[in-house]
């Protein structure tokens, strides 16, 4: 993995309003701009969920967020990786992966799984994710299931 070069920061979203900003970033990404029914967000795992912010740390503002579900096992499931559209392309994804694997790691998981829609796939890759399965549809978006060691 390549050093951040993110000009974000991340960390857990242990407050209310850190939540709130979470769930606002996702309803931007996946209700508004890609047409996922507003009713699968947020789902029956958020409430259990460990949600991670990025955000700008001179404005503080959220910029986008991901979150952690304990699958058992030892695996944590990453989901819900979504960045404010004038933050794309500026590493902010990346940065908040690596806090994710970090944050996965330091908590005892041994892998992570992930379903990316395809068109990112590219990006999970670089990160250390190996697609498997065939293409999945979820909310009408074309996915595959992907996983790493931690």
């Amino acid at each position: 993995m390549s050093k951040d070069t993110s000009p974000a920061r991340c960390r857990v979203a242990a407050s209310p309003t850190d939540r709130a900003a979470c769930m606002a970033i996702r309803f931007e990404v996946f209700v508004d701009e890609q047409r996922v029914p507003p009713e699968l967000e947020p789902d029956e795992y958020d409430d259990s969920a460990l949600h991670l912010l990025a955000y700008d740390p001179d404005t503080e503002v959220a910029v986008g967020t991901a979150r952690l579900v304990d699958k058992g096992n030892g695996l944590a499931k990453i989901g819900r990786v979504a960045v404010r559209r004038a933050w794309r392309g500026s590493g902010v994804g990346a940065a908040l992966m690596r806090f994710a694997l970090a944050e996965s790691s330091a908590r005892g998981f041994t892998m992570a799984a992930l379903d990316a829609q395809t068109y990112v796939i590219p990006f999970y890759e670089r990160l250390g994710f190996a697609a498997e399965g065939p293409v999945f549809d979820d909310a009408g978006i074309p996915h595959r299931h992907m996983r790493r060691a931690l």
